[in-house]
């Protein structure tokens, strides 16, 4: 019993012991994606930075609120801060799980709030224009079959990245998804991506080492990252004349805007997107009251004194 208390006494005057076993617990416990287990690890430096000085078993609610205050001073906005938080207490869940500790400082604790941030979004012309480029040769047939089937079933960056040929049913115009938490969706997929991706199959049959499985990958024959998929969407953009920052979420923004503003099924749009809660995609009934409230401005004769 004795060697027990002493065990977990050293490992609390040890917190990137204790950081790298919880981001472990989360990758291959919990199966969350490596770019989410990123960004856990750095909230949790963000916070060892603050209170290096302090066994993590004594932070109170006290200090946690000083950290909160410091990060907001340097210009952090509510919601970073309020992920922050989240990160924070889900540390201090697993350490009372496993680690025998006894108290959460950040229960009960509030963030301050910032004005809600709309996500930008491509109008259907954007959209049309970006996708709008040929696919006559290796890589340029890959970024299309990308492109494509990021517009058109919404998805994330890191769920692109691991699709393997076996989750594309063409026959039934779907993808299949693994989405955060290992939670897998079924996704349509438009006749756009699905041309697209038949001609980058085969491509991808010429060029593919030895078993490599992904869908898409570089021109070495290995899977793709997730950080060359973005710099690929950026580097499109430019060549077609997009003056925006182009990114992959901006590509699911897009999406669920346009799904939307042509259903107005916001519970379909909530499932399409993998969202565990309604409030997450309640956000782009905003984005559609600004498309409306755009044509309002431009076809109604009483909206807007024209100049």
């Amino acid at each position: 019993m004795a060697d027990s208390v002493n065990v977990i006494s050293a490992m609390s005057r040890k917190p990137e012991l204790l950081a790298t076993l919880f981001i472990d617990h989360l990758l291959y416990e919990r199966r969350l994606s490596p770019l989410t287990g990123d960004s856990y690890a750095r909230d949790i430096r963000a916070l060892f930075s603050h209170v290096s000085e302090l066994n993590l078993q004594q932070l109170q609610a006290s200090d946690i609120r000083q950290v909160i205050a410091k990060l907001h001073g340097k210009g952090l906005s509510g919601r970073s801060l309020s992920r922050m938080l989240s990160t924070w207490r889900s540390f201090y869940d697993y350490l009372i799980r496993d680690h025998h500790y006894q108290l959460n400082p950040c229960i009960g604790l509030r963030v301050p709030k910032s004005p809600q941030k709309l996500p930008s979004a491509l109008s259907p012309d954007e959209a049309k224009q970006l996708l709008a480029f040929p696919s006559d040769s290796c890589l340029l047939a890959r970024d299309s079959a990308m492109f494509e089937l990021f517009y058109s079933s919404g998805l994330r960056l890191a769920e692109l990245a691991q699709l393997k040929p076996v989750d594309i049913s063409v026959d039934e115009g779907t993808v299949r998804v693994w989405g955060k938490g290992g939670k897998v969706r079924i996704v349509p997929v438009g006749d756009y991506a699905l041309k697209a991706l038949a001609t980058w199959l085969k491509q991808r049959a010429l060029i593919i080492r030895p078993g490599e499985t992904a869908l898409f990958l570089s021109q070495h024959g290995k899977a793709i990252s997730a950080r060359t998929i973005s710099y690929r969407l950026k580097w499109r953009a430019r060549l077609q004349g997009i003056h925006q920052n182009v990114h992959p979420h901006m590509l699911r923004h897009s999406f669920a805007s346009h799904v939307l503003q042509s259903s107005g099924d916001l519970r379909a749009v909530q499932e399409m997107l993998g969202h565990a809660h309604i409030t997450s995609t309640q956000v782009y009934t905003h984005l559609d009251f600004q498309h409306l409230t755009k044509i309002y401005d431009l076809a109604h004769p009483r909206a807007k004194k024209r100049s």
